[in-house]
């Protein structure tokens, strides 16, 4: 175990398992769950009754012991839930991470089952109705102005990025154009076969300006889900298992849910900084150790700002960083190959977690070569969370 508070490679993810992306799934919340974690069972080698801990996010509408029930379980020991939509993207891994190591639990499931798009819509905006409780009450104070929206909320601290680093709406594009060219060779994308050009991204309505449509992710049905164990039964069960060699979780000053305008600056994420400093401390890696990366890209700008918070550039200098085409196929860190939420599906962030173990078991349909580890963020603009997998 390395040194700190993190059991770091003692857990393994053994199983994944995926139902299709869709705009509309034509079933379940609860069914799309349930199909996806028996797939990752499957995946695994594991029967379903050995499931003893059950991980997911406060916004998943699919209560854990029913899930558990439902997928053929027996006894519950470990269940948990993880707020701030997709800033917990990772956080569901470390929960049963450290729950598997504390022995808590043995076999844990992390799941995100969603209709988001059939059933509702994130993006739609809404002020929310009175209350005196504390978030529609923070909200209020935005909704006024039309800042209704995740949109509008990434929008302005766009709008400031570009001012302060000469950031232009094209490099916004870079990272839609690479999402979509991965997406057009993955079977599995919405947008299989339909890459864009930098043009189409300009052509494309305003959302939030700057932000056009080609800048925001999808609106995406699906399930995904992962099956973890201890590294000592992960051996026993497969040739590949992925160990979990760092996690954390993070919250800087200042922090509100995708409004953190009091801050001095609006152009950086120091959460997400939190979350690389944590993640680079237990594990003992850096930025130069890696060959490509999942960085949430809910919103092109965040995924500019991400490369500067995690040093694979300095402040301001991500622009020349998409201007090269590194973060592209064929890029020094080619970034979501699996298309990302803008080119994939949008599963608010899970999707992501499963490609960066596709890459590392070696079975990405746009593998990467020399992938030993992983780096994968989760949303940004809010507290987050981070994960470092790799080989065993």
């Amino acid at each position: 175990m390395m040194s700190g508070k993190f059991p770091s490679r003692d857990v393994s993810i053994v199983g994944i398992g995926m139902t299709e992306f869709s705009k509309d799934s034509g079933r379940t919340e609860m069914r799309l769950a349930v199909e996806a974690c028996l797939a990752a069972l499957e995946d695994a080698g594991i029967e379903p009754a050995e499931v003893d801990g059950m991980s997911t996010y406060t916004m998943d509408n699919n209560p854990e012991s029913d899930v558990h029930r439902f997928i053929g379980g027996k006894n519950l020991t470990f269940f948990s839930r993880i707020d701030y939509g997709g800033g917990g993207a990772c956080a569901p891994i470390m929960q049963a991470a450290m729950a598997i190591a504390s022995g808590a639990a043995n076999v844990v499931i992390c799941y995100r089952a969603m209709n988001e798009r059939s059933w509702y819509r994130f993006g739609s905006g809404a002020n929310p109705p009175p209350s005196p409780t504390f978030l529609p009450t923070h909200y209020s104070w935005y909704g006024p102005s039309g800042l209704n929206t995740n949109a509008g909320h990434v929008g302005m601290v766009a709008q400031r990025y570009m001012y302060a680093t000469g950031a232009t709406s094209e490099d916004f594009g870079r990272i839609s154009v690479a999402a979509r060219d991965f997406a057009a060779t993955n079977p599995a994308a919405f947008f299989y076969r339909q890459p864009i050009t930098l043009e189409d991204h300009q052509r494309s309505r305003f959302i939030a300006e700057p932000l056009h449509l080609l800048d925001c992710c999808q609106e995406s049905d699906g399930a995904v889900a992962f099956v973890l164990t201890s590294t000592e039964r992960a051996r026993k069960l497969r040739p590949d298992p992925v160990t979990v060699i760092a996690a954390a979780q993070g919250s800087a000053e200042g922090q509100h849910r995708m409004t953190s305008f009091y801050r001095d600056s609006i152009t950086g994420l120091p959460e997400m900084g939190l979350v690389a400093r944590q993640l680079y401390t237990q594990s003992g890696m850096g930025p130069d150790d890696f060959k490509s990366a999942i960085l949430y890209d809910h919103f092109t700008p965040y995924v500019l700002i991400q490369l500067e918070e995690f040093g694979f550039c300095s402040r301001g200098e991500a622009k020349e960083f998409v201007r090269a085409g590194d973060h592209a196929p064929g890029g020094r860190l080619p970034i979501n190959p699996n298309g990302g939420q803008l080119g994939e599906a949008y599963i608010h962030g899970m999707n992501g977690i499963a490609e960066a173990v596709r890459q590392i078991r070696g079975t990405s349909v746009n593998q990467m070569a020399g992938i030993d580890h992983m780096l994968v963020s989760a949303g940004s603009g809010l507290p987050t969370s981070g994960l470092i997998l790799g080989k065993d």
